[in-house]
């Protein structure tokens, strides 16, 4: 299966996702910025709210690639101490390149929600939406960050992801959707025709419309 765009993508997942509609307590959560028109499509079918979820990886000085830990929405920090231990990376180091990757989230977050507060996910069923899967290193980070928050229940939902990442229990999340597992998989971008970046206008734009089709039904259920 190759996707025309992530509109396209988004719609299909949604139909995976049907069990989740209607559902006082589901929330879905992107991950900017190409998770997020994703999101929108299956927020919108599910009648769901939609909100981001930023996460940043802590990268290993000079070897940045590598990542010993992430910080994420919340105000939550998860290190991985295997990696900080056999590397032998001090304190104080971890401190100065969280606080480096910290502005940057304020940034994007600022950037993209202004001055709402960052959703309650407490007792709520999170569907945690990218626009694919690869190696899933910032989907873990962004799991095991959410979990710090006590949802109810974590679903991991991509259009598309290699077929060794789509496992629930390497993703550490209650349960793990992914509309196609192509084999061989090479990359998230070869699955789409269109692959375009996703501006950080256009990611304003659908959450505001996504906060607007909520406010509406919200409305309408008062009258």
């Amino acid at each position: 299966m190759i996707y025309r765009d992530r509109i396209e993508a988004g719609n299909y997942l949604a139909t995976r996702l049907l069990k989740y509609a209607n559902r006082d307590n589901v929330i879905v959560l992107a991950l900017p910025r190409g998770g997020v028109p994703v999101a929108y499509e299956v927020a919108r079918q599910l009648k769901a709210p939609l909100d981001i979820f930023v996460v940043r990886k802590l990268g290993v000085p000079g070897h940045e690639e590598l990542a010993m830990g992430a910080i994420a929405t919340g105000d939550v920090r998860i290190l991985n101490e295997e990696v900080v231990e056999t590397l032998g990376i001090p304190e104080y180091i971890i401190d100065a390149i969280t606080t480096q990757e910290l502005k940057e989230l304020r940034r994007r977050e600022v950037e993209y929600r202004g001055n709402r507060p960052e959703p309650d996910v407490k007792d709520k069923m999170v569907i945690l939406i990218d626009d694919g899967l690869a190696t899933g290193s910032t989907m873990r980070a962004a799991v095991a960050a959410l979990r710090q928050q006590q949802p109810a229940r974590i679903v991991v939902a991509v259009p598309v992801s290699a077929i060794e990442t789509c496992d629930e229990y390497r993703m550490g999340s209650d349960e793990i959707v992914c509309g196609a597992t192509p084999d061989p998989f090479y990359g998230v971008g070869l699955w789409y025709h269109d692959f375009t970046q996703t501006t950080d206008e256009e990611v304003r734009a659908l959450l505001e419309h996504a906060r607007d089709g909520i406010e509406s039904r919200e409305l309408v259920n008062t009258r």
